[in-house]
């Protein structure tokens, strides 16, 4: 993590955004610019915190208070939309991120079984009486055995 984790960022799901954007766009009312964001603000820690409970998981946090952190915080100002519009981005951070990760999910999930029916060849070491290595083609049945490409 680039900096101590403390930072904060608002982040705003892409239907939102999209919908927002349309929404103002070509509207008569829209004659300054306007934020388009989530008040929703969250520290980078909260939001590691929130995708580990969602992926069932625990990571070690390594930060590195040397990187560029960017401005401390950073959130969006949705007065005028609400006053203009009387719009605001209606998901969560967590709802956006569930469904970001369930997509996600289902995408490398898909990937793995059609990988299942694709023969894919590597070269594999194969011992030889001289002790050298000979290589071959092996298919990912023989991978899943434990052999793998020489280093």
């Amino acid at each position: 993590i680039w900096g101590d984790g403390k930072q904060t960022r608002s982040f705003m799901y892409i239907d939102d955004c999209i919908n927002g954007i349309h929404r103002f766009t070509g509207s008569r009312h829209l004659m300054e610019p306007l934020n388009l964001g989530s008040s929703e603000m969250v520290s980078i820690d909260q939001l590691v915190d929130i995708v580990e409970e969602i992926a069932g998981v625990r990571l070690r946090r390594r930060y590195n208070e040397d990187a560029p952190k960017g401005v401390r915080g950073r959130s969006s100002d949705n007065t005028r939309i609400l006053e203009t519009f009387g719009w605001e981005p209606s998901i969560s951070l967590r709802d956006g991120l569930e469904r970001t990760y369930a997509w996600i999910f289902n995408q490398m999930s898909a990937r793995t079984a059609e990988d299942r029916g694709v023969l894919r060849m590597f070269i594999a070491p194969k011992a030889s009486s001289s002790g050298e290595g000979e290589h071959r083609a092996a298919s990912a049945e023989t991978a899943d055995a434990g052999l793998s490409l020489p280093s």
